[in-house]
């Protein structure tokens, strides 16, 4: 009995063709995009500079992990708690988010200190700012419940 080798039988050559063709239309297509100056797809923070949408709230918060895996969320200005994620909480999307932007922090060598903004728009958007970069991340298209765990941080700001 001998064993059967799939080395034998080579490689379909028109799957092969097919794979090239599809990387080669995509970096065809990137390369037109780019030379042509084709404006990038809009985004809620371009559309609300475009639309001039107020600010109606903005607090800046700083976040702290705690030892106990908690992460604490501290008002900027007053130095208070303004909440505490626990560990294992349904609020994982505000660690989540906050583990994201402070990864971004580490590679650039800033540390935790500088706080974030969380801002409410007049069109109902919320954004957290990174005061450090700029980065401005739109939290509004991840879905009610997600944005409501942000959306409490600013009711509690005076």
């Amino acid at each position: 009995m001998t064993a059967h080798s799939h080395h034998d039988q080579p490689f379909p050559k028109g799957m092969l063709v097919l794979a090239g063709m599809l990387v080669g239309s995509t970096l065809l297509l990137a390369t037109t995009m780019r030379l042509t100056g084709t404006p990038p797809q809009s985004s809620p923070v371009l559309e609300r500079a475009a639309a001039n949408v107020a600010m109606v709230k903005a607090r800046d918060l700083s976040f702290a992990d705690q030892t106990d895996g908690s992460l604490r969320i501290i008002d900027a200005s007053t130095g208070q708690t303004a909440g505490v994620v626990e560990p294992m909480s349904t609020s994982g999307f505000i660690r989540g988010v906050m583990r994201g932007l402070m990864r971004d922090r580490q590679m650039r060598g800033v540390g935790i200190e500088p706080p974030f903004r969380l801002t409410l728009w007049a069109n109902g958007q919320i954004s957290i700012t990174d005061s450090t970069s700029g980065r401005i991340t739109d939290l509004s298209g991840f879905g009610d419940t997600n944005r409501a765990a942000f959306a409490a941080l600013l009711m509690e700001a005076r």
